[in-house]
């Protein structure tokens, strides 16, 4: 049974690359949520280590294959409170396995839940992603994406694991991810009661206009 203090947030990882700076953004990210209190709890999802089979029709069946591969997944998100999707910028896109990742939430694991958008750039890009993953992301899932988001540019250099900031770039990074973690934390809190009312969830509905 869920406690009034319990809050649980999922990270996504949508890099392919192993090891990537996305993934060592997301540790630091989940790190960060860890050590702010008592009665948090984290699943982090790196879609390199647990790379996701792509979306086909078999998942409206609930195929045997994708209750295996997809089912762990998506009770884990399914008892999160909000998410944080760490992607980085590819050809200025949001990566494939972000997309599929994506796509295999439209069956409801995470309505009605907050989402924190960070995108990551080796250089000065790194706006593209957002933009995408507001725009159309949100239609079937029914994520719901807060005012904020970060974005980590010249990754290399900021966020570095058991490193004090680099500079005065990484420290106001690591101010500004501590902000809107927290401003997640609170819609994830305030949102938890809004998906137990009646009336946020019609079958016929389910798919976005």
């Amino acid at each position: 049974m869920m406690t009034q203090d319990r809050l649980k947030l999922a990270f996504v990882i949508g890099s392919h690359r192993t090891p990537s700076q996305s993934a060592k953004v997301g540790r630091f990210a989940q790190n960060q949520f860890l050590q702010g209190g008592p009665g948090r709890e984290a699943f982090y999802l790196d879609l390199t280590e647990t790379p996701l089979p792509l979306w086909d029709e078999g998942v409206w069946n609930n195929a045997e294959s994708w209750q295996t591969t997809w089912g762990p997944v998506a009770r884990e998100l399914t008892d999160a409170d909000g998410l944080v999707l760490v992607t980085p910028e590819w050809g200025g896109m949001a990566t494939p396995a972000m997309k599929n990742f994506l796509l295999l939430c439209s069956e409801g694991c995470v309505r009605h839940r907050p989402v924190l958008i960070i995108s990551v750039s080796s250089g000065m890009g790194g706006s593209y992603p957002v933009a995408e993953l507001r725009m159309s992301s949100g239609k079937n899932s029914h994520l719901c994406f807060i005012p904020e988001h970060v974005i980590v540019r010249n990754v290399s250099q900021v966020l570095n694991d058991g490193a004090a900031p680099g500079n005065d770039e990484d420290l106001y990074l690591r101010e500004r991810m501590f902000y809107a973690s927290n401003v997640l934390i609170e819609y994830a809190r305030a949102m938890k009661p809004l998906r137990a009312r009646s009336g946020m969830f019609e079958k016929r509905f389910r798919y976005g206009m």
